[in-house]
């Protein structure tokens, strides 16, 4: 049987020019990187979040360990905990996710968190990077807290994809 390749190769050209597109966006240097890294997570997160059911986002894999909805909410919570030590601030207060539990609203507030988590790694120059922080309690610089936004997005990337799987959601990117 003859199989038509035309679509799979305009599916794949079109993918191809949107990764350059997004590539030439990018800033150079460790703050590109940095971008790169977050976007990653940050776009699964939000993925992955959008597959789980509403009706699981109060499911947890044992009494004392956070929920579905629990991790979306620390996700968020984080990004503008992190960022707060570089100095950034939301050009707005922050939604209040104290008990919230609707997915609708757990997303909404995730892609909150992201956009200004993006912006606020976009508006940093290399000379900002550079310039000191607390993180913790310890003395380091911006750059570092930078870096634990990136690594705080990929480990709770990790246990949703191990939640989802859990529930018999696979990963939409993974499919």
């Amino acid at each position: 049987m003859k199989v038509n390749r035309f679509p799979v190769l305009a599916l794949a050209l079109v993918l191809g020019a949107a990764a350059v597109a997004r590539a030439q966006d990018m800033p150079a240097g460790v703050q590109g990187d940095l971008l790169r890294w977050y976007d990653d997570a940050a776009n699964k997160l939000i993925q992955l979040a959008e597959a789980i059911p509403a009706e699981k986002y109060g499911w947890r894999p044992a009494d004392g360990v956070r929920s579905v909805g629990e991790v979306v909410s620390h996700v968020a919570g984080g990004n503008y905990f992190i960022m707060g030590m570089t100095g950034a601030q939301p050009m707005a207060a922050p939604q209040n996710m104290d008990g919230m539990t609707a997915k609708a609203d757990l997303i909404r507030a995730l892609r909150q968190s992201i956009e200004f988590t993006r912006a606020s790694l976009r508006g940093m120059s290399a000379a900002d990077l550079d310039a000191p922080a607390t993180i913790f309690g310890r003395q380091s610089t911006k750059r570092d807290a930078c870096v634990l936004a990136v690594v705080h997005a990929h480990e709770h990337l990790g246990q949703l994809i191990a939640y989802a799987r859990t529930n018999g959601v696979t990963p939409p990117w993974s499919m």
